[in-house]
C-alpha cells in the first residue's frame, strides 16, 4: 500500500511538473506580456528567467491569463487602506 501511494503522488509530480514545462515556454511567449504591462517587448533573457517561476506557479498564472487580468495583482495592506481612505 505504501509503495501504491508513494507511486501515485510521484505520478502526480510529474504531471504537474510536465503541465507547468509546457505551460511556461507558451507563457513565457505568449501570456506574460498580457497580464503585466511591463513585460512587453521583453529580451529572451527575461524570459528565460520567467520559465522556472511559470512552470511552478503555473495554475495561478494560467487563471489569471484567462481570466483576462489587466495588470500586477494590487497590493492589499494598511498602508495602502489608510491612503484609500484618507481620499
Amino acid at each position: 500500500m505504501p509503495e501504491q501511494a508513494a507511486n501515485w503522488i510521484a505520478t502526480l509530480a510529474f504531471a504537474y511538473a510536465g503541465i507547468g514545462g509546457v505551460f511556461a515556454v507558451v507563457f513565457s511567449l505568449l501570456g506574460a506580456r498580457r497580464i503585466d504591462p511591463a513585460a512587453r517587448g521583453s529580451t529572451l533573457g527575461f524570459r528565460l528567467i520567467v520559465l522556472p517561476g511559470a512552470a511552478a506557479l503555473w495554475p495561478y498564472l494560467a487563471w489569471r491569463w484567462l481570466r483576462g487580468a489587466p495588470g500586477p495583482p494590487a497590493e492589499k495592506n494598511a498602508h495602502r487602506r489608510a491612503a484609500e481612505d484618507a481620499t
